[in-house]
């Protein structure tokens, strides 16, 4: 009597009926456009990713991804295996990620949102998992941060993706490591096995037809009319990137005239390569001593919420608070935020909605002030911002309260050596 069916793989399949809306999950996930999202993932046997098992690198690896990935390029985000969850309990989950999370990685729900952010992954770091399958069977590339086979049968395709899968060097810079791999994947080369795509199922997109076909048969009763379908994977809740984490922020003014801001979360050492460099802080920030000496501190909220008052008064309340920033922002929508300087003059940033986190404009226009540039010339012709993969994006400048009278634009000096919280000149400590 026969034993087995082979019926195809109904995740899979739903898998890939969703990959049309692959842009509304990475939307979902807050990615913006040019953005990589780097997707982590962790079974849950004790040589995994998150494992106890052989090298445990997962504590190094997790606030790396926040810190040596510049913010507008890349989107980390996590999905660790329900049994991590239920093993551990959420509590110390959330307690061990709790760095990564305050620098921007976005920890996804095991049971509901793991395909939807499979689908929308530009890379994988993974282990041996089915995850790490699937992704590779989707064309995804994937670095192994955990190859041990030893809990698979050496004879498996899973095993056997395992080998030859790209290792992840755990303690080599890893903006490296995961450019090469996705500017320079090789196509599958003739005369080697199966990939993944063929070896997950053998009837794509049929796994619903023949399993009812088959259950029917068995219950001995004729099968309904209607094609047999599967449900639809959902479309997971927006999740804001929230990053209040400390932000080092490193822009040059470009011989084009654009502003070019490269972000990074909480670094362990000076962010590489030319340029100048302030610090940008979340008020909500776990390090009051940052947020104190910050250049630029700025939130996230709406117009109209009473707790903060109206972004006039909230920049300018915190700007009070705060002697040696220079510039307070409140984002109040996807495309744009109210800054206020030190001078007192009251602006509005504006982009394209959702082209680029609206905090990055306000670091562009730190670097701007820095310069000495004038506010006619800024108000006249707006910003040009260059994030990184994102491109270049035009923001318009818009004055809320009467520019000051002629000269150039500067800011205190607070992102130049020898000041609280940049590299420049120092700053003169506020009256009392």
């Amino acid at each position: 009597m026969p034993t087995a069916l082979l019926a195809g793989d109904p995740c899979f399949d739903r898998i890939l009926a969703a990959r049309p809306y692959r842009e509304r999950f990475r939307r979902a996930l807050d990615v913006r456009p040019g953005q990589r999202l780097v997707l982590l993932n962790s079974t849950w046997n004790p040589d995994s990713l998150f494992g106890d098992g052989g090298e445990d690198i997962l504590p190094s690896l997790l606030p790396r991804l926040t810190a040596e990935l510049p913010a507008d390029e890349y989107r980390p985000a996590a999905v660790l295996h329900p049994n991590i969850w239920h093993g551990h309990g959420s509590g110390q989950i959330r307690v061990w990620l709790d760095r990564a999370r305050r620098g921007g990685l976005a920890l996804v729900d095991p049971l509901e949102g793991w395909r939807q952010a499979l689908i929308a992954a530009d890379v994988v770091i993974g282990d041996g998992g089915s995850v790490s399958y699937y992704a590779a069977a989707l064309g995804i590339p994937v670095l192994m941060g955990a190859a041990s086979a030893d809990g698979l049968d050496a004879r498996s395709p899973v095993a056997a993706f395992v080998r030859q899968a790209p290792r992840l060097a755990p303690y080599a810079p890893l903006r490296a490591q995961l450019d090469a791999l996705l500017d320079g994947a090789e196509q599958r080369r003739p005369g080697t096995p199966p990939g993944p795509a063929e070896l997950v199922s053998s009837a794509p997109g049929e796994a619903a037809t023949l399993l009812r076909r088959h259950f029917y048969r068995r219950i001995g009763i004729p099968e309904p009319g209607d094609p047999a379908l599967l449900d639809p994977l959902p479309l997971p809740p927006y999740e804001r990137v929230t990053r209040t984490a400390p932000m080092r922020v490193v822009t040059r003014l470009l011989e084009t005239g654009e502003i070019e801001v490269s972000r990074y979360a909480d670094p362990r050492s000076e962010p590489a390569g030319d340029g100048d460099a302030h610090t940008a802080v979340h008020e909500d920030t776990l390090d009051p001593d940052r947020r104190a000496l910050a250049d630029v501190i700025f939130r996230y909220g709406t117009g109209d919420d009473p707790r903060y008052g109206t972004p006039e008064e909230w920049t300018a309340e915190v700007l009070a608070r705060h002697p040696y920033c220079e510039l307070t922002a409140l984002v109040t929508d996807p495309g744009s935020c109210t800054v206020r300087a030190r001078s007192g003059t009251l602006l509005r940033l504006s982009g394209a909605p959702a082209a680029a986190d609206p905090a990055a404009y306000v670091s562009a226009l730190y670097a701007w002030l820095a310069a000495g540039k004038v506010w006619e010339e800024l108000v006249a012709g707006g910003m040009t911002v260059r994030t990184g993969g994102s491109g270049s994006h035009h923001v318009s400048v818009t004055p809320l309260t009467p520019l000051p009278p002629g000269g150039p634009a500067h800011v205190g000096g607070s992102g130049s050596p020898g000041s609280p919280g940049g590299s420049g000149s120092p700053l003169t400590p506020p009256p009392r």
